[in-house]
């Protein structure tokens, strides 16, 4: 497999981006956009054995531009698993200019079926699903910032999705989670203000990832983003990825507590 990436180092600094799921999808691509912008890795993932060859080949690629990567396949919902990310951080004076939240983890049941057999959601399901999409961000964030590791104007970004407001079959406790990180953010972006740290939620509209293609009936689902999508494509990590690394730069400063969608205008309808 060939690899190719523009590179643009524009920034030489010692910035790192923090991406706490960013072995695939929108972490993924973001990581890879923002390694090209010249920005150091630090990749929290857990990645299955046959994925991770993949994952390490775009790794040493990305390595030979001279960006410094450093990756822990651990679980990003284990304290432990934050107190060495910090340690790594505080050993090496290094600063985090932007934490990536793209955590996808969650049930997809549905609330009532008829059919007896099939699992439905639980209170414990809504529960693991806000603490993996949700809580986990606050978690990471504040453990950051009141050990002093975001440099100044720092970003906290997140993916979430039009079914934080919408309702979906299969989708209420990733719903529910995505409402919750939306309402973090919000908080976040107030309670640091005072720290010129920012927080910003990226609304991906639908783009065909592993994650969506577990949630059951994802094809019709892309069938109606392409429908209502006025450029009649799908969001692609990449659309997403642009946005994430216009978010980092100086000029967004002044973005703060903000659901930005990204989808080509797919929510206008």
């Amino acid at each position: 497999m060939v690899n190719t990436f523009e590179f643009n180092t524009e920034d030489t600094s010692n910035s790192w981006a923090l991406i706490l799921g960013g072995s695939s999808g929108l972490g993924f691509a973001s990581a890879k956009k923002l390694a090209a912008k010249g920005l150091h890795l630090c990749i929290v993932h857990r990645t299955r054995r046959s994925k991770l060859e993949e994952f390490n080949h775009t790794i040493e690629v990305l390595r030979e531009t001279g960006i410094q990567i450093e990756s822990f396949n651990l679980d990003a919902l284990n304290p432990a698993t934050i107190d060495k990310v910090k340690d790594f951080f505080t050993e090496r004076n290094a600063s985090v200019k932007v934490l990536l939240h793209s955590i996808a983890k969650g049930n997809l049941k549905p609330i009532y079926a008829e059919d007896a057999s099939v699992a439905k959601l639980s209170g414990k399901d809504f529960i693991l699903t806000t603490e993996a999409m949700a809580v986990s961000l606050y978690d990471w964030a504040s453990a950051f910032a009141n050990a002093g590791l975001f440099e100044e104007n720092g970003k906290i970004l997140t993916f979430t999705s039009e079914g934080s407001t919408k309702p979906l079959p299969n989708y209420a406790a990733v719903s529910a989670a995505k409402a919750a990180l939306e309402a973090i953010i919000r908080s976040l972006a107030f309670e640091l203000a005072p720290l010129k740290i920012t927080a910003n939620c990226i609304q991906a509209g639908v783009t065909n990832t592993e994650s969506l293609q577990l949630i059951p009936g994802s094809d019709q689902l892309i069938a109606q983003a392409l429908e209502r999508n006025p450029q009649r494509r799908l969001t692609t990590p990449e659309d997403v990825a642009n946005v994430v690394y216009l978010l980092t730069k100086p000029e967004a400063n002044w973005i703060n507590g903000a659901v930005i969608p990204v989808d080509g205008g797919e929510h206008l309808r």
